[in-house]
């Protein structure tokens, strides 16, 4: 009988980033294992020993690892077992990374704002976690493109004020000197709770007057939040199974390609919540006019639809549509049921034929045409680059 890989799982399981990396883990070791798995054991059993020290089994045979911490990432390294781990700085022998394209995750957030007709926005995360300034770069880069700047909360310099009780406060004082209406991302759900709460200290209206956005889509954790928070879904699922694919051919000794030696998490699509579920528009008529189209994005809808659903010539609506948002009628209604589709490829296992009559689509080809012009990918090939395995 051939022997069972045994995999040491370095993966926090109380957030959904780890549980999502978890599933994708599990599902592929349930498809081609059996594995057996180590994991860190939880605080009650730890005794004195260093969390980091437990991992050493003398019988495992690969490792996969969600840590920033750089002395973890070298024992994990000079311990010599095949790894895939989110954290390290670039593929080394038999170590290789998973990590999280950042810069797309924070250009996702600020295209959802932009598309809501904000001119204000702002960014809350941890002035010393790369993976949060990268988020940042990808925000404030894209703002930038449409002529918007961005303002960044910097964490106080004393360390015991990072504490989230004493830190509410710093962040409170901070949103008070913003203009509003404001769109804030936060690096994580868990910030986004921060920022939530410094809002109910300072009395700011969400998301009147601050709308906020976090990343992760945590359900738990986004759910039981008041007002419920908005967030970015990740492709944590669909890069678990990568990560264990790959892993299971580090421990069987076979080739891996280049473009394998770094496994990336995607951003899928914005989950709205009640923390960002409003226009910052101030014409009347198109704020109505896009949440018309938001509601029947899965509808064939015509710009003469959206025209007289409120009360305006077509003309007229053109026109006041690229004064207010910069962007045609036309150019909303394809960016909604664009959207609409990714979420279906990726959300459910619907046949592209079957996606496209419920879209109201002729066939198949009309539909791939669409969205890869949107998109610049086709259907089949974005469910395969990211819809979990």
């Amino acid at each position: 009988m051939s022997k069972i890989p045994k995999v040491i799982l370095l993966i926090e399981r109380s957030r959904s980033f780890g549980r999502g990396l978890l599933h994708g883990i599990v599902q592929y070791s349930n498809l081609y294992g059996p594995w057996l798995f180590y994991m860190k054991p939880e605080f009650y059993r730890k005794g004195k020993k260093k969390s980091h020290k437990w991992f050493r089994a003398p019988d495992a045979d690969g490792i996969i690892a969600h840590t920033w911490d750089t002395d973890l990432i070298n024992s994990i390294v000079n311990f010599g077992l095949p790894a895939i781990i989110c954290g390290l700085e670039k593929p080394r022998r038999n170590a290789y990374r998973l990590l999280t394209d950042e810069f797309a995750v924070g250009r996702m957030a600020a295209e959802y704002f932009l598309e809501r007709g904000y001119k204000q926005f702002a960014y809350c995360g941890f002035d010393d976690m790369i993976w949060s300034q990268q988020k940042c770069h990808g925000f404030k880069c894209t703002l930038a493109k449409f002529g918007f700047e961005l303002h960044v909360y910097r964490q106080p310099i004393a360390k015991y004020l990072h504490k989230a009780d004493k830190e509410q406060i710093h962040i409170a004082t901070w949103l008070k000197s913003l203009p509003n209406p404001v769109a804030l991302m936060t690096c994580n759900d868990d910030r986004g709770i921060d920022v939530l709460a410094a809002c109910k200290i300072t009395g700011l209206k969400v998301p009147e007057q601050i709308a906020i956005m976090g990343v992760d889509n945590d359900e738990l954790i986004c759910n039981l939040s008041h007002p419920q928070l908005s967030s970015i879904a990740l492709s944590t699922k669909r890069a678990g199974y990568e990560a264990a694919k790959v892993l299971d051919k580090l421990i069987r000794g076979q080739k891996i390609a280049e473009s394998e030696k770094e496994i990336f998490i995607h951003p899928l699509h914005i989950v709205t919540r009640q923390s960002t579920n409003m226009m910052a528009i101030e014409d009347q008529q198109v704020a109505e006019a896009v949440n018309f189209i938001h509601k029947n994005s899965r509808k064939m809808l015509q710009v003469k639809d959206v025209a007289e659903a409120v009360g305006l010539s077509r003309r007229a609506l053109e026109q006041r549509f690229r004064k207010v948002l910069s962007r045609s009628v036309h150019e909303e209604i394809k960016y909604n049921r664009v959207n609409l589709m990714a979420n279906m490829l990726i959300g459910t296992n619907l046949s592209l034929s079957q996606i496209a009559r419920l879209l109201g689509y002729p066939d198949t080809s009309n539909i791939s045409h669409y969205f890869k012009q949107q998109r610049g990918i086709s259907p089949s090939d974005y469910r395969r680059k990211f819809a979990p395995k």
